[in-house]
């Protein structure tokens, strides 16, 4: 089996605010390494840097210091109008308040993406249902998001993550509206979706047991990855996922 190729690659990034004579470092000297196809959370409570993380691996903020390389392309150097164009092309996300349109269906919302892309209506359409067909949404195409539960909501918003065919989602605690029989299934949903797909999808959750579902586990705290649980079998490289060793157990400033 050839060796996967790294989609996302973060190199000795720091994150530092300036609150009156006070700097906080909200990420103090990140690095790791992940290949495409993999499931990745970053658990943290609340203020550990996990947020701002996924933020700039989204290219929505800009480092302090230390380089953010995203399918090949470096996301510290771009200009904003580049950022938004790469997302658009590269990356879907889904969040935890399901961002849908009140006013569109299921269809509508899901082909959204596509309509920026300047996709004509019948194609994006044909590939809304097709999305919507993969989570599971059949019989709800033509239904708007107050007619939906929170969980049919969050299904409809991976849908629109996947439309774009992105090479990664980014997810922001996706599960934070829903009760945890439903996260459960948003979740399994989301890890059957990965392997289907060969995408990368990149979770931040501040709830252990959610962060479990992931192949590959970042623990960060004070701004630094402390632990990395590696859930994959022993056919995968270890190197999926590399961080410095200078890094372990450097959680006090």
């Amino acid at each position: 089996m050839e060796h996967a190729k790294p989609v996302i690659q973060v190199k000795d990034l720091y994150k530092i605010y300036r609150v009156g004579e006070t700097k906080v470092r909200a990420l103090n000297g990140v690095s790791f390494t992940i290949d495409r196809g993999n499931f990745c959370s970053i658990v943290g409570t609340s203020g550990s840097g996990k947020s701002t993380l996924l933020n700039m691996l989204a290219g929505l903020e800009k480092p302090t210091k230390g380089e953010i390389i995203i399918a090949g392309e470096h996301m510290e150097t771009k200009t904003e109008n580049q950022l938004v164009a790469f997302r658009r092309k590269h990356i879907g996300f889904i969040f935890q308040s399901f961002n849908l349109m009140g006013t569109m269906n299921a269809i509508e919302n899901v082909a959204l993406p596509l309509t920026f892309q300047g996709m004509d209506k019948k194609k994006r359409n044909a590939k809304a249902e097709e999305m919507l067909d993969l989570v599971g949404l059949t019989k709800h195409k033509k239904h708007r998001p107050n007619q939906m539960s929170g969980g049919q909501q969050q299904r409809v918003g991976v849908a629109r993550a996947l439309v774009v065919e992105p090479e990664i989602i980014f997810a922001d605690e996706p599960t934070g509206n829903l009760d945890s029989n439903t996260s459960v299934e948003v979740m399994n949903l989301m890890k059957k979706v990965v392997r289907e797909k060969n995408q990368t999808l990149v979770m931040v959750t501040h709830d252990n047991y959610l962060a479990s579902f992931a192949d590959i586990i970042l623990r960060i705290k004070d701004g630094k990855i402390i632990e990395i649980e590696d859930k994959r079998g022993s056919d995968t490289s270890d190197e999926m996922i590399r961080v410095p060793g200078k890094e372990q157990g450097e959680d006090n400033e």
